[in-house]
């Protein structure tokens, strides 16, 4: 019975963990002038940035890309895109779920 109890505590813990856990979206659209080569996403306040979103794609100026950012609790991002000059655009605390992103030369780090 003990046993029994415990499996049940633990499975509601961790469906009530998972229950947490969301898929988010953000569309960006480049209006820099440049190519968008890299573009990284991380949990706001993560000490560093996670994979390239783009792969062995890139984000041409004047396009929309929709990333999907899946299996995290809080729509709080930062975004870091780097372009073909290798200038860089830096978005701390995007709340990805009442925002996109329209990055343009004034955004320039």
């Amino acid at each position: 019975m003990k046993i029994k109890l415990i499996l049940a505590f633990l499975l509601s813990l961790f469906i009530s963990n998972s229950a947490l856990a969301a898929d988010y979206y953000v569309d960006i659209t480049n209006n820099t002038g440049y190519t968008i080569y890299y573009i990284y996403i991380s949990p706001e306040k993560s000490t560093s940035w996670e994979e390239d979103v783009l792969g062995d794609e890139v984000l041409p100026n004047n396009e929309t890309r929709r990333v999907t950012i899946t299996g995290y609790k809080s729509p709080m991002f930062d975004i870091h895109l780097i372009d073909e000059d290798d200038d860089t655009y830096t978005f701390w605390g995007v709340d990805v779920s009442k925002q996109d992103l329209v990055v343009t030369l004034d955004d320039l780090d």
